[in-house]
């Protein structure tokens, strides 16, 4: 029998699911009882620590006095000051996501030679398998880019002949080919379900092996496949500030946590990129750009700076946009003062928003950037300062581009994809023990009653 009605959720599951969120809620007083750090944070939101790495360093504070003051943030990648890494190809008017993913696998930075040598074997490994495109990314195309992406990961396991094999050479093999060719899957995905859903064009354009990966990008997504050096070297930059940031963000620590069982490649990182996929995580600059659209609308002068106060306190107070509360793009767990990403990402984002008309809507985040702290300080108690974050600025970004929504969060699996393989090498190679954490059973003992005795 085929059930037309797969997706409706009817009165009767309705019932089971509050009888089973009633089954669920545990007293909140149990939490502070018995000292659980609730999403592995103590009670200052400081992560609680599960592991080491040399991959890659976030500072926000300093201790003076033998106490934490916070302070400007930073970001390491294997002990290189990202602002450096950015400066320093950047000088040199070269592409940098090939050479720093080289720094983040093997913890050197490449010299020409390397680099040269790694640029070809990405550019080698840039292609699907025969037919891949047509069997599988065309068929039943998903809405959402990071469900085709994850269903792609795991379908690449039936064309691997030693997939379940996890010793280092074949998982570092596994892993630059996923690197590769992350971005043709996440591509081909949205021109097919643009071709499917919306009716468009369907544009299938192979990738150049001789482009860097930002270049590859726009190359296989526009029509026309055109692009500016500067629009390429932008989102060079966006991937680079995208690719890692310590082994404690949920996905890295869920490519930990599943690697640990010492299951296959694939699977671990379509683990990584389902928690990647939730708007706590990877969709937060979709949030901020449409935030800014209602934004747009409701504010009629976006140079009066106590018009867009008033509209940012709405914000605050549910009374705007999804009625969240929340001004997205502003927060982060760790900074507090100022997010290297951000800062780094700004100046570049200036320039774009001159070579593509948007200097208003430039003007406009400039002024959010300035006031926000401000006006949230006035409505709530923080505990800690607040910030821009690196999502603030990658969705006007990737909207200045030309890119779709749907691409937003694909391309940061595109950058992180980097850093989990990165890190899989780490847990790997340490050889360490299955992570399992301790969950406290707060249950009582119950007595067995036969059917017709219960009520």
């Amino acid at each position: 029998m085929i059930n037309n009605n797969f997706s409706e959720i009817t009165p009767e599951i309705v019932s089971l699911a509050k009888k089973s969120e009633e089954a669920g809620i545990i007293d909140s007083s149990l939490f502070t009882k018995y000292d659980v750090k609730r999403g592995l944070r103590d009670i200052n939101g400081k992560g609680v620590l599960t592991g080491l790495t040399t991959i890659s360093d976030v500072r926000a504070s300093t201790i003076i006095n033998g106490e934490s003051v916070p302070t400007h943030g930073r970001l390491f990648y294997r002990g290189y000051d990202v602002e450096d890494l950015i400066q320093g190809f950047s000088f040199e008017d070269r592409f940098g996501f090939e050479e720093i993913t080289y720094l983040l696998l093997f913890g050197d930075l490449p010299n020409t030679e390397e680099l040269k040598n790694f640029q070809k074997l990405l550019g080698r490994y840039r292609s699907l398998p025969t037919s891949f495109v047509r069997d599988i990314i065309m068929k039943a195309p998903s809405k959402d880019m990071m469900n085709t992406l994850a269903r792609s990961v795991l379908t690449m396991y039936s064309y691997d002949d030693r997939a379940d094999d996890t010793s280092l050479p074949n998982v570092l093999r596994q892993c630059i080919q996923l690197i590769s060719i992350f971005p043709l899957l996440s591509i081909y995905g949205y021109q097919a379900y643009s071709h499917y859903h919306d009716g468009n064009s369907l544009f299938i354009h192979q990738p150049d092996p001789e482009l860097s990966t930002a270049e590859n990008i726009l190359r296989i997504l526009r029509p026309d496949s055109k692009y500016s050096p500067l629009e390429a070297k932008i989102l060079d930059v966006a991937l680079i500030l995208h690719m890692e940031h310590g082994g404690g963000n949920n996905s890295t620590f869920t490519t930990h946590v599943v690697t640990s069982s010492l299951t296959d490649t694939y699977s671990a990182i379509a683990a990584a990129i389902g928690s990647l996929k939730g708007p706590r995580h990877g969709g937060a600059n979709i949030k901020v750009v449409k935030m800014f659209e209602d934004m747009m609308e409701n504010v009629s002068d976006w140079e009066n700076e106590e018009e867009v106060r008033y509209y940012l306190k709405r914000l605050l107070h549910k009374e705007a946009f999804d009625h969240a509360g929340l001004i997205y793009g502003f927060g982060h767990a760790i900074y507090s003062k100022s997010d290297p990403r951000a800062v780094i990402f700004k100046s570049f984002v200036e320039k774009l928003s001159e070579e593509k008309g948007y200097q208003k809507e430039f003007a406009l985040y400039n002024l959010v950037e300035r006031i926000t702290p401000s006006v949230i300080a006035e409505e709530r108690q923080i505990y800690k300062g607040v910030c821009v974050n690196v999502d603030f600025y990658s969705g006007f970004v990737y909207k200045m581009l030309g890119l779709p929504l749907e691409l937003y969060t694909p391309i940061f699996a595109m950058a992180r994809i980097s850093g989990w393989s990165a890190h899989r090498m780490e847990e790997l190679a340490n050889n360490g023990k299955i992570i399992r954490p301790a969950y406290k059973p707060i249950g009582y003992d119950k007595q067995y009653k036969k059917i017709d005795e219960r009520p």
